[in-house]
């Protein structure tokens, strides 16, 4: 297989009929080798690009590209699937956002937690919004058009006209912009969230990404994905994720995207490209340094707003927390992920003998691997450093951490 093809206009011509109908599936041949001469050309006002990859890192690669290239007064939709992913928004703290303790079970040991799924790949994406899970029951959907053209609603509106020509009658866009589905029958009465969505604005260009739960397999697992052990005891700069019940749509993927296309071409009239691509994309150089950007510790970790931790209440958070099995107050403030200020105390206030917590400073959060180990190197020292160690190893997942 190939990666992208671009379809000239008379190719595009022959492809129509089977490609627009509700009844059909999105089936191209493709090319060896992604080319974006037909995506940046400035004729080219509504294009539509299906992905045969289901590699969440690449995904984003295209998108982003084609957000980078494609003309500023053209209208852009893309169709993709993932293979199990969170993905986080740029903003967000993945310690406070995501059970890095349960994604460690899922990669190791996936049946004794009665997971049958592939494990779950992390992933920062480069907009907004809060975090989010993909596996190959979910259709994402994603919109790039000219900032004058944007609005949270328009194509949430779009995604919701073919859900309801599918026989979805009761979906709707909220308040808050997601698509959601309003339930009412004697085994069940409530409203659902069935698709969120994320933005990005630059001066050319907007783009509008979001999910749909179609027949996720995983659904009753997202809840407990998206829990974190730390949510108690970090403050955040940044975005925190609004949690909503969510349900399955039930519907097919390849009649929901033609369903999608439809309404698309609806809205936009003739489409001048359509193209499809797959994992060889990752040829092209411009991809492949948005992909390894996506993959890096740098981006994943390092990319977090300044947060800080506290297993006791603070002035600038003053929560309360849950008790400790151990008698210590821990403290410290990273930014990037980086530690730039740690402290250790007895419970009391008490300073702690012989012990330097400023070993800390400048290490990387996601580079410690054993607090344990770490909290004894500072000279904490005998049962206690075990005992806090082996808890801020769950609280920060180190599990997982040191398996990436």
């Amino acid at each position: 297989m190939g990666a992208l093809q671009l379809l000239s206009r008379r190719a595009t011509a022959r492809l129509r009929a089977s490609f627009s109908s509700p009844s059909s599936s999105f089936r191209l041949p493709l090319t060896s080798r992604f080319s974006t001469d037909a995506a940046s050309h400035p004729s080219n006002k509504v294009q539509i690009y299906i992905s045969k990859s289901t590699d969440p890192f690449l995904n984003l690669s295209v998108e982003h590209r084609l957000l980078q290239i494609t003309p500023p007064d053209s209208t852009v939709l893309t169709l993709y699937v993932n293979s199990p992913s969170i993905i986080f928004g740029r903003n967000q703290n993945p310690w406070l956002q995501v059970n890095l303790n349960r994604l460690a079970q899922i990669a190791q040991k996936p049946t004794s937690i009665g997971w049958t799924d592939s494990s779950i790949q992390l992933v920062r994406r480069r907009s907004g919004g809060g975090a989010v899970f993909h596996d190959s029951g979910n259709v994402n959907f994603s919109v790039i058009c000219p900032p004058q053209h944007f609005d949270r609603d328009k194509h949430a509106e779009m995604v919701v006209r073919a859900l309801k020509a599918l026989g979805r009658p009761n979906t709707r866009v909220n308040e808050r912009h997601d698509i959601v589905m309003d339930v009412s029958s004697e085994a069940d009465t409530g409203t659902y969230k069935i698709s969120g969505s994320a933005y990005k604005l630059t001066r050319l260009r907007s783009l509008h990404h979001g999910t749909c739960l179609l027949r996720s397999p995983n659904l009753s697992s997202i809840s407990g994905l998206l829990r974190s052990p730390a949510h108690g005891y970090v403050d955040a700069r940044g975005v925190d994720s609004v949690r909503s019940p969510v349900r399955n749509i039930d519907l097919g993927n390849e009649e929901f995207k033609d369903a999608v296309m439809g309404e698309f071409e609806s809205m936009y009239g003739g489409v001048h490209v359509r193209g499809g691509f797959d994992d060889t994309a990752i040829q092209v150089d411009e991809i492949r340094r948005g992909y390894h950007e996506l993959q890096s510790k740098s981006w994943i970790w390092g990319q977090t707003p300044r947060f800080t931790f506290s297993t006791h209440p603070t002035e600038e958070d003053a929560r309360p927390r849950p008790e400790l099995p151990f008698d210590l107050n821990m403290y410290l403030l990273a930014k990037h992920g980086v530690i730039e200020e740690m402290s250790i105390k007895h419970s009391d206030g008490a300073a702690v003998k012989a012990l330097d917590a400023s070993v800390f400073q400048g290490a990387s959060v996601w580079n410690i691997h054993d607090w344990a180990e770490s909290l004894n190197r500072a000279g904490l020292g005998g049962t206690l450093s075990g005992e806090a160690g082996k808890w801020l190893n769950g609280v920060f997942g180190t599990e997982y951490t040191k398996m990436q």
